[in-house]
């Protein structure tokens, strides 16, 4: 693994016990440039994960608590009359940062959620027809708790789809569990050091698109994407901008790895985080208490592994 992100995975791994292949594709994504969401139940650490990434990064990080009440304003930022100039000047809101952990995003209103659908997609902030680059670099971790607990309400997919990842930390393993019973991590957060900066996590992720794709490996890709739209176990399959999303994460996994271009092993690491979320089950599939799991591995059997 790359040196520098072994050390911020180490750091991580100071406050998270047991999570390290969840930690894994939370640093493919950053490489990716892409934006997280954690679904889970409360208590499992997924606000610890974005603390712990952003002090090892040492980078801006703002954190939002989202609540019925809360307005695009809030996150986007608005203008406000100054007496003293005579103008009004635009105040910046929560999302001008490096990180912008938008916690319990499914408890706000579909509106509200809408606000970030431009900011996540080109870095920019359109308030009153005037436009504001965010700085590099910038990323989004959301956290949701499973649909259906009280007073929460559906992600719609253009949402969805604005996420590299859906991941899931889950319940620690008996050890861990034991380690976290005894002190020994969630209260330790100011142990988590600084050992990379911004610049050098551009410079990554300028070295990740540089990472080499064979055409076997982009047509191997389209190929599974192809299947999971030609099933009728599935309603809606991978989009073009999922495929992307893909390719993307497959070579920040090969980054990661130490390797300059990409092989068929890292699309099979990333390909469920990168696709689960993107998509929806048929009644079928429902029916026949199929899984979005299955279903993927379905494809990835069938489609030929370019050599």
């Amino acid at each position: 693994m790359n040196s520098d992100l072994l050390a911020v995975k180490n750091e991580i791994c100071k406050v998270l016990r047991g999570k390290e292949d969840v930690i894994d594709m939370v640093l493919c994504t950053l490489l990716a440039g892409g934006h997280i969401l954690l679904e889970d139940i409360p208590g499992v650490g997924k606000t610890t994960l974005a603390v712990a990434l952003s002090r090892s990064l040492g980078i801006g990080y703002r954190r939002m608590q989202f609540t019925p009440d809360v307005l695009p304003s809030d996150i986007l930022g608005f203008s406000m009359y100054d007496r003293e100039k005579n103008d009004f000047t635009f105040r910046p809101g929560s999302v001008f940062t490096n990180l912008f952990l938008a916690d319990e995003i499914n408890r706000t209103s579909p509106k509200t959620q809408a606000a970030l659908l431009e900011v996540m997609e080109e870095r920019k902030v359109t308030v009153e027809s005037t436009t504001y680059r965010l700085k590099p670099p910038f990323f989004v971790i959301a956290t949701q708790n499973p649909i259906g607990a009280s007073g929460t309400q559906k992600l719609p997919d253009s949402q969805l789809d604005r996420f590299f990842v859906r991941l899931t930390l889950g319940y620690p393993g008996h050890a861990a569990a034991t380690e976290i019973l005894k002190g020994h991590s969630f209260d330790s957060i100011d142990s988590v050091n600084t050992v990379m900066d911004a610049d050098r996590l551009i410079r990554l992720q300028e070295q990740t698109t540089q990472i080499h794709a064979s055409d076997s490996v982009c047509d191997y890709i389209v190929s599974l994407s192809e299947a999971t739209r030609n099933t009728d176990l599935l309603i809606q399959g991978i989009s073009p901008r999922g495929s992307i999303a893909l390719l993307k994460m497959a070579r920040a996994n090969a980054c990661l790895n130490g390797r300059d271009y990409v092989v068929p092993e890292d699309i099979h690491k990333v390909i469920y985080a990168v696709t689960n979320h993107r998509v929806i089950l048929s009644t079928k599939a429902k029916a026949t208490g199929r899984s979005v799991t299955e279903i993927i591995n379905e494809a990835l059997r069938r489609v030929p592994v370019p050599v």
